[in-house]
């Protein structure tokens, strides 16, 4: 005996179903392990931001004194400029972030101390 035939809605929602299955089965779930592997990727940016750009502003401060000769005065304001455009920079990846985190409706999650390195 052959089965009735379905209706249409019966098929999609039938389909729709074994999606929805298949999507939970294949999403990889958000661990506290890659929540702080993503957490000390987002860290590592924003040092990098600060560093690179107090390391910029040393870099061309010193070619300014080195080629306009104008003594400690270029390296110190290249310092500080590198320094404010750091903040800045830094500031700017924190909002990006955050936006993120807002956009993808995630509830942050603490992240457990790693006591096994100490």
């Amino acid at each position: 005996m052959s089965t009735p035939p379905e209706s249409r809605e019966e098929a999609i929602a039938r389909l729709q179903k074994s999606a929805s299955d298949l999507q939970a089965r294949t999403a990889p779930p958000l661990s506290h392990e890659l929540a702080g592997q993503k957490a000390a990727g987002q860290a590592w940016r924003i040092l990098a931001d600060l560093l690179g750009g107090v390391f910029v502003g040393l870099a061309l401060g010193l070619l300014l004194d080195r080629f306009a000769g104008t003594g400690p005065w270029g390296t110190i304001g290249g310092v500080l400029l590198g320094f404010a455009v750091s903040v800045w920079m830094a500031w700017r990846t924190s909002q990006r972030i955050m936006a993120e985190a807002k956009a993808s409706g995630e509830t942050p999650q603490a992240v457990p101390f790693d006591d096994e390195g100490v």
